[in-house]
């Protein structure tokens, strides 16, 4: 138990140097050819900090542990929007771009809604009462997502040039950078699922608690410290742009990688835990739209995400005991 305990530790941190060693080496890419600030934390930061969701959630769906696999992402985007925006919030009030207002956090909202009908089998007409994400509902997200990706790409780049010494940075160090996050984020994903279920089977805990907390919470943390870290250097593009697109890339890119590998059977009881996203996603666009300034989320707001979150979760340990 102790060994299984210090090897998710172990695993939790390779993610997390994983994440940042690849975000910093996509990063430099991306600078390379000039693209926004909050481009860049909706697509290369959000992509990097969401590769431990991808490899947990592939290293799940192989081994048939769908209640860990749809735990993680729900879980990790209702972690993102309540506690990784009310702390990064609380440090800073987040001021949020139009664009985010009333584009990428709508997206997000769409995005999570769609999902919700289609593990209900909502668009099939089926008497089972089991439930799947199928390949042909993979292959709709994986469209979505290249459509998101064209998006971000033609609205969002900016004019600018980029400096020898940058470009001898680039040349030494992305390679380097983004070979060694996906050695560390493929291992550290191997003990998070392996020693985490084997905690969960010995403390008599769900997959699915295991899945919405331990692990979700787990990979979340490249979010976390991207967005604390963003927050204090008053970097409030990349703080929101890092959340509402690690969501977005969960639903559209790791959900449709996992079904389209292997069809994810869907437990009905995360219903309740996609209406608390649906309900935190509708909260953040309504705080566009009040306080004292439009389109900021204010201390008060985010400490009012971060209690949604503590009472959501001491719900979920509750409805275990």
């Amino acid at each position: 138990m102790i060994l299984s305990i210090l090897l998710v530790a172990v695993g939790f941190t390779a993610l997390i140097f994983g994440a940042n060693w690849l975000v910093d080496g996509a990063s430099s890419l991306a600078k390379k050819h000039n693209i926004s600030d909050l481009a860049i934390g909706l697509t290369v930061v959000a992509f990097g900090t969401s590769m431990p969701e991808l490899l947990v959630n592939v290293i799940s769906v192989v081994n048939g542990h769908s209640d860990i696999l749809l735990g993680n992402i729900v879980g990790s985007n209702n972690f993102n929007i309540f506690f990784i925006l009310g702390v990064a919030g609380i440090i800073m009030p987040i001021a949020v771009k139009s664009s985010t207002a009333w584009k990428e956090i709508p997206i997000s909202l769409f995005l999570t809604v769609l999902l919700l009908l289609q593990v209900n089998d909502y668009f099939v007409n089926t008497d089972s009462t089991t439930h799947f994400l199928s390949r042909l509902d993979g292959a709709l997200l994986f469209i979505l997502f290249v459509l998101f990706l064209y998006y971000i790409f033609t609205s969002m780049k900016e004019e600018g040039e980029i400096s020898q010494e940058q470009e001898v940075k680039v040349a030494k160090n992305v390679v380097l950078k983004i070979v060694g996050g996906l050695i560390l984020l493929i291992a550290g994903g191997q003990f998070v699922v392996n020693n985490s279920i084997e905690i969960a089977q010995k403390l008599g805990v769900s997959e699915k608690i295991i899945g919405l907390t331990i692990v979700a919470i787990g990979t979340s943390l490249p979010e976390l410290t991207t967005s604390v870290i963003a927050a204090l250097k008053k970097n409030s593009d990349i703080a929101i742009g890092n959340v509402i697109g690690s969501n977005i890339f969960n639903i559209l890119f790791i959900l449709s990688v996992s079904s389209m590998i292997q069809p994810v059977e869907y437990n009905t009881k995360f219903n309740l835990d996609l209406y608390v996203l649906i309900g935190g996603t509708l909260l953040l666009f309504g705080m566009m739209f009040t306080g004292k300034k439009i389109k900021v989320v204010d201390r008060w707001e985010a400490i009012i995400l971060l209690l949604i979150y503590i009472v959501y979760t001491g719900y979920l340990v509750m409805l275990e005991s």
